[in-house]
Parts: C-alpha cells; sequence; structure tokens
C-alpha cells in the first residue's frame, strides 16, 4: 500500500470532522427548520441590505445566591434561531458573502458539561442550527466591530439588557475607530421590536399547532385540579395537580398559577396558593402550560364542594355570557376592542340584574360603573409569551383581527365585600378564560377540552378523577 501524503491525512481527517458536525441532530425538525429560515429571510428582507441585526438570548436569572432559575432562551431569539442555550448570540447580516446568519455560542468543554450538561459547540453548530457560520462567544468582541463596519444601521431594541447595550455601543465605538477612507458604519439604532413583533402576532400553522398542544395539556391540568379538589384542601395542593400533569406530559408552566378559594378569587394576580378551600366557596384558577416555548392560558372557576350555590350560579351564568358575546366577535374584520365592548354590554346588564348597578345600560356603560367589579381588559396576545407582543392599536384606531392571530378571551366579576353587594353576592370572584384563534372564517377555541358549562363542571366534579 502506498505511503499516504500528510496533506491528504489532514484533509481526509477535516471531511471526518465536517461529516461528524453535519450529523448532528438538530435541535427541531426540518419543517421547524424551514420555518426558522423562513422567519430570518423575512426578517432580513423588511431590514435592507445594509443594516445588521444582533439579536441576544435571555441571561441565567439566579433565584438566590448560586441556586438558578430553570433556562429559558429569550423569546426572540428562540423565534429566529429555536437555539436553547445560554450565553449566545444571534446575528444576521443580509447581502453578506461570507454568510447572512452567523451564531455566537459556548464551545465545548467537558469538564464544565460534566457539571452543567451538554453543549452543542460551535463546531456542530452551523449544521445543527442551519447558520452560515459559528464562533465562540468569547470572541464576540474581536469579531463584532468587524461586521458593524460598512452597515448604515443597527436593528436592536435598548433598553431590555443594558449590560449588552454597553457592549453593543463599545463595539460600535471601536468600528468607527477603526474606519477604513471611504468606509462607513451605523449610525442608526432601529428598534428591532417594530418588525419581528409584528412577525410574531401572526402565528404559522406550526405554531398554532404547538398552541393547540400547550392549550390540550392546560386544559388536561385545569380538569385533573377538577376532580381532585375536596373541602379543606389547600390551595397549593391544587396547583400540584396542576404543574403535575403539566410535567407528565412533557411541559412546565408558562406562569405561576393562580389558585383562588373564596375572596382570594377576587385578587386578580393572587399567587400565594397557601390557603384552605372550604366547603360552599367557588376556587378560580388561572394557569396554562407551556409547550416548545409556546404557551396556554386558561381561567376556570367552579366550586369547591362540586356543586354552585343558587347565588353562585347567578353570578357565574353572567360571566360566561359575557364570555360567550366575546368569542363570538373574534372573527377577521372586527377590530380588537369588539370582544371587550361585547362583555363590558353583558357585565353591566348583569350587574344591574344583581341589583348592584342602578340605572339606563348604556349609561352605566359610557360612565364605566363596572370598573369596580370588572376592572382589567377582555383578552392579550398570546404566543410565546403569555402576554405576547404586537401592537393593540394602528395609530389611534383599534387593529383589525387578522387568521392567524391568537388572543385570550377572559371577563370576569369580582363581587368583594362592598355594601353597594347584596350580601349573598359577597366574595364572589370568577373569571372565564379561553385562547382563542382567528380564523379565515371566524375562530377556534384552542381550550375547548376543559367545560365550563355549570352542569358539565358538576358532572366532570362528580365523577372518577383523571388517569
Amino acid at each position: 500500500m502506498p505511503p499516504v501524503r500528510a496533506g491528504c491525512t489532514d484533509m481526509a481527517r477535516r471531511k471526518q470532522k465536517a461529516a461528524r458536525a453535519a450529523a448532528v441532530a438538530a435541535p427541531f425538525s426540518k419543517t421547524q427548520a424551514a420555518e426558522y429560515r423562513r422567519r430570518r429571510r423575512l426578517l432580513m428582507r423588511l431590514m435592507g441590505d445594509d443594516a445588521i441585526a444582533v439579536v441576544p438570548t435571555a441571561r441565567v436569572a439566579y433565584r438566590n445566591r448560586d441556586s438558578e432559575y430553570a433556562y429559558r432562551p429569550g423569546s426572540d431569539f428562540h423565534y429566529l434561531s429555536g437555539f436553547d442555550e445560554p450565553e449566545a448570540l444571534l446575528v444576521l447580516v443580509p447581502n453578506r458573502k461570507a454568510g447572512e446568519y452567523l451564531m455566537f455560542c459556548r464551545e465545548r468543554d467537558p469538564e464544565k458539561e460534566t457539571w452543567h450538561g451538554r453543549r452543542l459547540g460551535v463546531e456542530r453548530a452551523p449544521a445543527a442550527l442551519g447558520a452560515d457560520d459559528a464562533f465562540p462567544i468569547g470572541d464576540v468582541d474581536d469579531i463584532l466591530p468587524g461586521l458593524l463596519e460598512g452597515r448604515s444601521s443597527v436593528y436592536h431594541t435598548l433598553g431590555k439588557d443594558q449590560l449588552f447595550d454597553a457592549q453593543l455601543l463599545g463595539w460600535l465605538n471601536r468600528a468607527r475607530a477603526s474606519r477604513r477612507p471611504g468606509g462607513g458604519d451605523p449610525d442608526v439604532f432601529v428598534s428591532l421590536d417594530y418588525h419581528l413583533h409584528e412577525m410574531r402576532v401572526q402565528k404559522s400553522r406550526g405554531e398554532l399547532a404547538t398552541m393547540r398542544r400547550a392549550a390540550r395539556i392546560s386544559a388536561a391540568g385545569h380538569r385533573r385540579a377538577m376532580t381532585a379538589a375536596r373541602p379543606g384542601m389547600r390551595e397549593h395542593e391544587l396547583e400540584a395537580e396542576l404543574i403535575g400533569e403539566y410535567v407528565r406530559q412533557g411541559a412546565t408552566h408558562a406562569f405561576l398559577p393562580i389558585v383562588g378559594g373564596g375572596a382570594n378569587g377576587c385578587i386578580l394576580h393572587y399567587t400565594e396558593n397557601r390557603d384552605e378551600l372550604r366547603d360552599g366557596d367557588l376556587v378560580l384558577i388561572d394557569s396554562g402550560a407551556e409547550h416548545d416555548k409556546y404557551a396556554g392560558d386558561i381561567t376556570r372557576t367552579f366550586p369547591v364542594n362540586g356543586r354552585f350555590t343558587d347565588a353562585q350560579r347567578e353570578v357565574y351564568d353572567i360571566v360566561l355570557a359575557a364570555q360567550l358575546a366575546a368569542i363570538d366577535e373574534v372573527r377577521p374584520g372586527n377590530h380588537w376592542n369588539a370582544p371587550h365592548e361585547a362583555a363590558v354590554k353583558v357585565l353591566t346588564r348583569g350587574l344591574r340584574d344583581l341589583g348592584i348597578l342602578k340605572g339606563r345600560l348604556d349609561a352605566l356603560i359610557r360612565d364605566q360603573a363596572y370598573r369596580p367589579y370588572y376592572m382589567h381588559r377582555t383578552g392579550h396576545w398570546l404566543g410565546m409569551d403569555v402576554h405576547d407582543v404586537g401592537e393593540y392599536k394602528v395609530g389611534d384606531a383599534w387593529r383589525e383581527l387578522e387568521p392567524g392571530m391568537v388572543l385570550t378571551v377572559e371577563p370576569g366579576l369580582y363581587l368583594g365585600t362592598s355594601r353597594k353587594i347584596p350580601r349573598a353576592y359577597r366574595n364572589i370572584g370568577i373569571r372565564i378564560e379561553d385562547d382563542v384563534a382567528v380564523t379565515a372564517d371566524g375562530h377556534e377555541i384552542l381550550s375547548a377540552d376543559v367545560p365550563k358549562a355549570p352542569d358539565e363542571i358538576e358532572a366532570l366534579m362528580a365523577g372518577p378523577a383523571d388517569g
């Protein structure tokens, strides 16, 4: 066998190394990879050829001392890359011949990976993430100033991470200091939020499929809580039912669960979840699962003992009618505020029927007489963030609903201890919330798997516990 030249051996090793890198399984499917690529290309078209986008991921957050919160990447960063690791930076450089999509990430480190888990590494990042090139995050100070040269604008939202903002300004100053004759450097900062967040408002078919899954898992958690509820339990025991179901299905909670029994249901963002659930009281649960970085958000209110009292059902029926009226307004061409207006009309009429408000309906609505008992909006955008990004108005006008948008619909009534409230209705807090997608001809309730009609709730609570 003839001897192998050293140069050929090096080439063979490089080819083997590249082949191993290409064989690394991407953290997402081919369909997802195509969607991330489509998003990046759309953003770069909106930016123009002379711009550069710099998108850092979220920092590791500490709960106390050296104990970390479970890591979650920044939503904008993940929306464009699908990459979950900390200490990473995505850079988009439209029309750059050497590569438009660059990723800065951590290098492989066997010792640190033994302690803290596996890393993708720089060599494997291009093949796994679909990037044109990747660099160690530790080299960013040396590389970024050069990438900024020749670009007229930087797409980055200042003010969210002051430490990163200071780094970016430092790179910009270095680019200016090393400017070549006739060269240029960025003199304009453009908020990335404007374009990117409008992109995120419109959900693709893949995103909607993920959100349906998040809603189904959320609904399963709520059903489990309904069937587990008993007088004498603590609120945190129902919280455990929710979170346990989410984890069992490979998800986590999208936000701290609200489990408020009795008067605690009148506290909008009650999260202490420590009190006893008493016989004869209602319990309000506002909770949702996060699946593959997309959130569910469902609220249900039900009797701790499985049976509504007459007064509770009166108030509940008003809130349910308001929610059904609001959901009916979710369709293309209607403006964002139409569901809220529909809910307010039903709730105000209901408050008058209960004897809490007095007067003409139109005057009560105009004067917002309902506000002491219904003090929030009827919904919000839903997506990668629970209160997802996107504008609610275009100029001074409410924006129109379009297919692919996803919002919550969540009217409520919170009847505390005011003397204006008849005694039978005091300390009743009720909210009913569903996740609703706008379709081409109307809407789809993503969270329909959990009952909300009073008779259906009572039937579920009277039956055997789920799985």
